[in-house]
């Protein structure tokens, strides 16, 4: 591939308790990557079960290490997207909180995020709803837990990263976002649908995903969604994925596409330059 240029993974996780960690950083930038956003994995999946705000601590600061050395080995570099995961609130209901009780925790969780990105390791901060039926109950905290994750984004001036359900029409929340001060170009949807209105969408980077939203002629970025389990290597899509669709991108044309994605958009989302960030 003739090209010294960045390469970004929007959504991808490390797991340094149970996975590949740092060596699936190291495959990444084998393949040419040079560019990561890391997000935290759910808190539960490394070993913390939360029943207070300083709880989420420990996973944030495992995440923010990973990073550290995920770092040490790119041409560019790595940063961390911390937040609550929304599936959470179920793992709280089943526990024997409230609904009501488990928003307010994961509201508490997201300001300890906040305080993250204030403190300069993290990017930007993670929310969302789940992504699979829920009574009312919980969809009415979810969708709250989610306004507040905007209001917090937009006091700690940074992004926010949603996983949600499946679709493609999103436009009420951009506009939930905005309503909180959060413009809605900060407003990412992970795990996007090429044609994903209201945030700016993380594609999955699979050729099919990637063609349509070269379509649409909007911002995007792609993603892996690298979940480092050790009980489903390679899922969702493996670390060399992104390079490898550069690859294709730069051999089937779209050079446009390409700095749209690893410059433009990022630099858009959240305020980062990852051609000042790619060393020599």
């Amino acid at each position: 591939m003739d090209y010294e240029g960045p390469i970004l993974d929007d959504h991808l996780h490390l797991d340094p308790v149970n996975g590949q960690d740092t060596a699936a950083v190291e495959t990444f930038a084998d393949a040419g990557g040079t560019h990561l956003l890391v997000l935290n994995k759910p808190s539960w999946s490394l070993g913390v079960e939360v029943d207070a705000a300083a709880d989420f601590r420990e996973g944030f600061d495992l995440t923010v290490e990973a990073v550290e050395r995920a770092t040490e080995v790119l041409d560019g570099r790595a940063w961390p997207v911390l937040g609550v995961h929304p599936a959470l609130i179920s793992r709280l209901v089943d526990r024997g909180y409230t609904p009501e009780e488990a928003r307010d925790l994961m509201c508490a969780g997201l300001e300890v995020a906040a305080e993250y990105v204030d403190d300069g390791p993290a990017l930007a901060i993670k929310s969302g709803r789940p992504h699979y039926d829920v009574d009312e109950a919980v969809w009415t905290a979810s969708n709250a837990v989610m306004r507040h994750a905007f209001a917090v984004g937009a006091e700690a001036d940074c992004a926010v990263q949603l996983h949600t359900e499946g679709g493609e029409a999103f436009g009420d929340i951009a506009d939930w976002a905005e309503e909180r001060g959060l413009p809605r170009e900060q407003v990412v949807k992970h795990f996007a649908g090429s044609r994903t209105v209201g945030p700016v969408p993380s594609v999955l980077a699979k050729k099919p995903k990637i063609e349509g939203a070269i379509e649409q002629g909007r911002p995007f970025m792609l993603e892996t969604d690298f979940i480092d389990d050790p009980d489903r290597p390679g899922a969702v899509l493996g670390p060399k994925t992104v390079p490898r669709r550069t690859r294709w991108l730069l051999e089937t044309g779209h050079e446009d596409a390409v700095r749209t994605v690893h410059v433009g958009t990022p630099a858009r989302v959240y305020g980062i330059d990852t051609e000042a960030t790619l060393e020599g």
